[in-house]
């Protein structure tokens, strides 16, 4: 019986450590992204975006006041952006939004929200192997308040 006990503690213990790294994990990439594009770090980008990623954004036309699609970006024009906020020095405001809400974690896949200066993000992870990385985003901007 205290076998038994023994190996449900460990069991137990060792499902909450792993929950706790992924979500660490999750956390991290997620961060790197926002980092990447707010510094830009082409490093951060490529160490959180799959090379398949597929981004889609929604922004806010000033005169219509409706909401118009601003097409995909890939991972080679998510590192070309980033690269450019360096070049052009072009870096968001020291107080910039920037938070990372884990949604849900699964196995392999995972769910967060991303708040940024630009909008909000809703992203989708994989985790392949040990590495959880961004596959896909859909985000809308601004943040103002309607």
């Amino acid at each position: 019986m205290k076998y038994l006990l023994l190996l449900f503690c460990l069991v137990t213990v060792g499902a909450f450590a792993q929950e706790t790294i992924d979500k660490d994990e999750v956390r991290s990439a997620c961060m790197d992204y926002l980092e990447g594009f707010y510094e830009g770090d082409t490093l951060k980008i490529k160490r959180s975006l799959q090379p398949s990623l597929n981004k889609l954004g929604f922004w806010k036309d000033k005169e219509t006041g409706k909401y118009k699609s601003q097409g995909y970006m890939t991972f080679q024009e998510a590192v070309n952006y980033s690269k450019g906020v360096l070049e052009k020095k072009k870096f968001p405001k020291e107080d910039a939004s920037k938070e990372v809400e884990i949604l849900d974690i699964s196995k392999t896949t995972a769910a967060a929200k991303v708040t940024a200066w630009w909008g909000t993000d809703y992203v989708l992870l994989s985790k392949q192997g040990d590495k959880w990385m961004i596959e896909q985003v859909l985000w809308e901007g601004p943040l103002e308040k309607e």
